[in-house]
C-alpha cells in the first residue's frame, strides 16, 4: 500500500506480525504473566529485570532491559484495554508521565492450530516513529522480540510447561 492510502495515522505507525505455532491462549499467557515475560521480551541479546509487574487494566510494568552492550534501557508500561485471549493495549514510555510514551496494541488471532500476532504501534509524531525506527531499529527489534516469543512459547508446548 502506499503511503497515500495510509492517512495522518499511517506515518506515526510501526505494524509487526508474525504467526506462531501454539495456541492462543498459551501465547496470549505468554504476554501477561511476568514469569513468562522476563524470559523472552526484548530483541536478541537483551534480558529484563522487572521492579514491579501488575496485569490489568491500569496496572503498570515498570522494567529495566538490558543491552547486549552493557546499556541499560528503564521502561514502562500501563495498560489500557485487556481482552482475553485477542487483544491487549498499552501505554509504553521511560517513565509514568513520559511525554514522548507511544501506544501499542497486540492483537492474538486464530490462524489454523497457530495464533497471528500482530503488534501496532503508534508513536506521537512521525519524527519520533523515524527515530525508533533508525536510531532503535524498532522494526527489527519487534520481530526479534516476537521470535523470541515463538521460540519461547514452542519450549512450554514441547515441555507442557505452561499452566
Amino acid at each position: 500500500m502506499n503511503d497515500a492510502g495510509r492517512g495522518a495515522r499511517g506515518d506515526r505507525e510501526v505494524v509487526i506480525a508474525r504467526v506462531i505455532d501454539a495456541p492462543r491462549e498459551l501465547v496470549f499467557e505468554a504476554f501477561t504473566d511476568v514469569r513468562h515475560l522476563s524470559r523472552w521480551w526484548g530483541p536478541e541479546g537483551f534480558t529484563t529485570t522487572t521492579r514491579a509487574f501488575e496485569f490489568r487494566v491500569g496496572g503498570e510494568w515498570s522494567f529495566t532491559m538490558h543491552g547486549p552492550d552493557g546499556v541499560d534501557y528503564p521502561e514502562w508500561i500501563t495498560w489500557t484495554e485487556l481482552t482475553r485471549p485477542e487483544r491487549i493495549a498499552m501505554l509504553h514510555g521511560e517513565f509514568r508521565g513520559d511525554p514522548n510514551a507511544f501506544e501499542s496494541v497486540l492483537s492474538f488471532t486464530l490462524d489454523g492450530a497457530a495464533t497471528r500476532v500482530e503488534m501496532r504501534t503508534l508513536f506521537p509524531t512521525r519524527a519520533q516513529r523515524d527515530e525508533a525506527i533508525e536510531k532503535y531499529h524498532a522494526v527489527e527489534a519487534g520481530r526479534q522480540t516476537l521470535d523470541g516469543l515463538a521460540s519461547y512459547v514452542a519450549g512450554l508446548t514441547r515441555s507442557g510447561g505452561h499452566s
